[in-house]
């Protein structure tokens, strides 16, 4: 368990929550286990929310409180962690970055009435039509960031032909290969070949093989999974001497593996994601950044951590304009606004039509095993969820 902005760490307490004298809002996210790296750094970004909004008088005339359990990227741990949040005076749940793990929370977020938001959990199943009118993803769906690097690929880089590899692991990693794929032939494309692996249990020797024993030899790969598994197969097919292109989603937005590919094997590396940790991408970046390291003492380096900030920068604007933190009224208001933040405009259709999320993606390169933006981009198609 951790706990952030002075939190309790145990029981309930009748001062808290919607009646009391402080906000809280509770977060079902993962510090231990593979999901981990990404929410991790969201949660960091939550402490500089709500430092910050507590600087400037709080919500309501009340302060806001944030208090994380792990859920261990765990579904079944994501469910009844939240379930004790709520039990704890939690009026909101921040859950994990992903759908498989933080979906159960957002399920015990809408049996309870309250509001659940996902930092970066990007399958389509994250939004009302799976898990109820008062749940929301942050950010872009698959459909969105399969079809700008399909995009990308094709009318930019002249991309025409394509071998994808994808991990089953999670839905994550299906849909994201999926909604490329369907935008990429949508174009014109050709795929040569799929692979299918699932984390940790991938062999990289067997996708090497298939790929040198195809007819022809494709343009550019495309790669859906996770680390460490990610980066261990861009590493080996690099060893191996294939040197095409290679493309993928936000997972590969990751400091471990910009570490493990380093300048030698971090090229030609191409992928989408939600933000990107400068002043040429984000306004307002530098103040961010010196607020971030007035508490962590480092500079950010990672996007998620924009992410954790602008969940909290979300609910808590719901809160002020509604003067409440009634889970149905912050829910329409989400609904009704276009919101300017850290990681993009993001503006929600209504609970009929899913909570789909209307928001751009950013590009991202890598080179000599640094990214690079490229800029911010909206798909000219989006396939449907």
């Amino acid at each position: 368990m951790v706990a952030a902005i002075g939190c309790r760490r145990e029981g309930s307490d009748p001062s808290k929550g919607k009646d009391g004298d402080t906000i809280l809002i509770g977060g079902a996210m993962s510090i231990t286990g593979i999901q981990a790296p990404i929410d991790s750094p969201a949660l960091e970004g939550i402490q500089v929310a709500v430092a910050e909004i507590n600087e400037a008088g709080g919500i309501n005339g009340k302060k806001l409180e944030f208090h994380n359990m792990d859920s261990k990227s765990d579904a079944a741990t994501s469910a009844e962690v939240a379930k004790q949040l709520i039990d704890q005076g939690a009026v909101a749940i921040i859950t994990s970055s992903d759908y498989d793990f933080g979906g159960p929370a957002a399920r015990a977020a809408q049996e309870a009435g309250v509001v659940g938001i996902s930092p970066t959990g990007s399958s389509p199943l994250f939004g009302s039509d799976m898990l109820g009118d008062k749940q929301f993803t942050l950010s872009m769906w698959n459909t969105t960031m399969g079809a700008v690097i399909a995009e990308k690929a094709y009318n930019e880089d002249g991309m025409r032909t394509a071998y994808v590899i994808t991990d089953d692991f999670i839905d994550y990693t299906k849909s994201l290969s999926r909604y490329f794929v369907q935008s990429f032939e949508r174009l014109g494309g050709t795929i040569f070949r799929e692979d299918i692996f699932s984390q940790g249990k991938v062999d990289t020797a067997a996708l090497i093989a298939h790929y040198k024993g195809l007819a022809e030899k494709p343009d550019f790969i495309y790669i859906s999974s996770y680390m460490p598994d990610l980066g261990t197969i861009i590493k080996e097919f690099r060893t191996a001497g294939i040197d095409l292109p290679i493309y993928g989603g936000d997972a590969y937005d990751d400091p471990s593996m910009f570490e493990l590919l380093g300048a030698e094997f971090g090229n030609d590396i191409i992928f989408d994601t939600h933000s990107y940790v400068s002043a040429e991408a984000v306004e307002g970046f530098d103040a961010y950044n010196e607020a971030y390291k007035a508490i962590f003492n480092a500079d950010v380096i990672e996007p998620w951590s924009l992410a954790g900030y602008d969940v909290v920068m979300v609910l808590t604007e719901a809160m002020r304009e509604t003067k409440s933190t009634d889970g149905d009224k912050m829910a329409k208001y989400m609904e009704s606004k276009t919101f300017e933040l850290k990681t993009g405009t993001l503006k929600w259709s209504d609970a009929a039509s899913g909570h789909e999320p209307d928001k751009s993606a950013v590009v991202v390169e890598l080179v000599n095993g640094k990214p690079i933006f490229k800029g911010w981009v909206s798909p000219a198609f989006i396939p449907a969820p």
